[in-house]
């Protein structure tokens, strides 16, 4: 079904197949089991960024499969440095199966699918993290039931890549999605107009508000650091911009529910946007949002290496 794909963000598929994407993670999930279905492939892990379930999660998923992960950082191969990406994209393309890339722009992700000739993932970019946001939506169906109609709500940097994700993913499949943030940090108008399309046609709503009583009956609450990776200078001033958003026991009581989850992509800073009585409480899910980068990540590799129904 999805053969030769690469997934580059998630307006590239259609509802039906991420639907698709997320039960196969469900069976996958379920096994449990090492079914060596990777046997013979190899993949390149490109990392300009550092990481830790992202690189965990596409080598252990790979790896116990029979599969023969590569990492790769800048300082081991000259990606965009002596070679162009185009260069490096034909030569890992004639030696691997498979490609994922973590780094800056999401442009390089771009060029790497299109000279490549393999499918390529993006681990994350300034722009996008797609492979979190299917984690993300796996981790709610599991605690609230069909995702569908549920209210998804994340508070802080509307423009920073989980968020820009979570729009695009919500926005196809039906989930109420709200983006609580400062007027400054909002989200791109033209990638908010592209997801307003995509909630007529599948009955979501799509909001931004600066205001935190918009939280009002979340069936999950998200948030992520105040500054990302690549912003380290900003982190006084964000600070300082999105102190009243913090996800804390006041906010989360303003859900009006009991029974409202608890989301963060991690790593997690507590006491900025998150304090230490709700990620490490009863609400949280966090630690299942992290393994299942894992079996959701499986799931996109059998499936875009046509192994998915082995």
């Amino acid at each position: 079904m999805l053969k030769g794909r690469s997934l580059l963000t998630w307006l590239d598929y259609t509802p039906e197949e991420i639907r698709y994407l997320l039960d196969l993670s469900k069976k996958i999930k379920a096994q449990r089991g090492a079914l060596q279905r990777f046997s013979g492939k190899t993949l390149a892990l490109l990392f300009e960024k550092r990481s830790t379930r992202t690189r965990c999660a596409f080598e252990t998923a790979f790896g116990e499969e029979g599969g023969h992960p590569v990492f790769l950082s800048t300082d081991d191969i000259q990606l965009g440095a002596k070679e162009s990406i185009e260069d490096t994209a034909r030569v890992l393309g004639r030696m691997f199966n498979a490609i994922q890339f973590r780094g800056f722009k999401q442009s390089t992700v771009q060029t790497l699918a299109e000279y490549s000739g393999v499918p390529v993932y993006n681990g994350l970019t300034d722009d996008f993290h797609p492979t979190q946001a299917l984690a993300d939506m796996l981790t709610i169906e599991e605690s609230c039931g069909s995702i569908t109609g549920k209210h998804l709500v994340f508070i802080g940097d509307g423009r920073n890549n989980v968020a820009r994700s979570l729009v695009v993913i919500g926005s196809k499949l039906g989930v109420h999605t709200t983006i609580i943030t400062p007027p400054s940090l909002n989200p791109d108008p033209a990638l908010l107009a592209q997801c307003k399309a995509f909630a007529l046609l599948s009955g979501s709503r799509l909001t931004v508000s600066a205001d935190t009583a918009a939280v009002s009956g979340a069936d999950a609450v998200y948030t992520d650091v105040w500054a990302s990776m690549g912003e380290e200078a900003k982190k006084a001033q964000r600070a300082s911009l999105l102190k009243p958003y913090q996800v804390n026991s006041h906010l989360m009581e303003q859900t009006g529910r009991a029974d409202t989850i608890f989301l963060h992509c991690l790593p997690a800073i507590r006491g900025e946007e998150v304090s230490a009585e709700i990620i490490d409480g009863p609400q949280s899910r966090v630690w299942d949002e992290a393994e299942n980068r894992k079996h959701t990540i499986k799931a996109l590799m059998l499936a875009t290496l046509g192994l998915d129904n082995q």
